[in-house]
C-alpha cells in the first residue's frame, strides 16, 4: 500500500513556504513543496507568490503536521 501525499497548507509567500517546510523537516516529516518557482530573483526570493505554494505531507503524517503548524480544521 502506498502512502498518498495530502495538502496540509497553502501559503502565498516564499518565506511562509520555507518556514513550514523547515518546521516539518525538523520533526522528520517528509515534505513536498509544489508551486514555488524560483523565478527571476533566484532561490533567495522570500516575497509574494501570487498562485500560492502547496505544502504536502504523507497522509499518515497529516494530523501531526497540522498540529505542528497550528492549523485548525477551519484554516484549510
Amino acid at each position: 500500500m502506498t502512502n498518498q501525499w495530502a495538502r496540509v497548507l497553502k501559503v502565498y509567500t516564499g518565506l511562509d513556504a520555507d518556514t513550514a517546510r523547515a518546521t516539518l523537516e525538523l520533526e522528520h516529516i517528509p515534505v513536498l513543496v509544489r508551486g514555488y518557482s524560483v523565478g527571476m530573483f533566484g532561490s533567495a526570493f522570500q516575497g509574494s507568490v501570487p498562485d500560492g505554494v502547496e505544502i504536502l505531507v504523507p497522509e499518515s503524517e497529516l494530523e501531526r503536521a497540522r498540529d505542528l503548524l497550528g492549523i485548525d480544521d477551519q484554516d484549510e
